[in-house]
């Protein structure tokens, strides 16, 4: 998707003056993360399989509805745009 940055700019300057500076920390943010190499995920591939078992407080956790959203109550509470599991 393209976007104009003129839209970007039209939406900073609609923004309230307090909120700019987060507009400028997050797009900030984006630059940096853009320029790094993500290599986290291949060192977690290199790692030997975790065989420990879970704890009775883990499996617990895992068995409760209590505190779980899912992935599509998260997008819609929150307004994101991406595809959540």
């Amino acid at each position: 998707m393209v976007v104009r940055k003129d839209d970007l700019h039209n939406l900073i300057e609609r923004l309230q003056e307090s909120d700019q500076k987060t507009a400028l920390d997050f797009l900030q943010y984006l630059i940096d993360r853009s320029d790094k190499k993500p290599n986290g995920w291949e060192e977690i591939d290199r790692q030997e399989p975790d065989d420990e078992p879970l704890s009775e407080e883990e499996l617990r956790q895992l068995s409760s509805d209590e505190g779980y959203v899912s992935g599509e109550d998260a997008k819609r509470e929150f307004g994101l745009q991406v595809d959540l599991p």
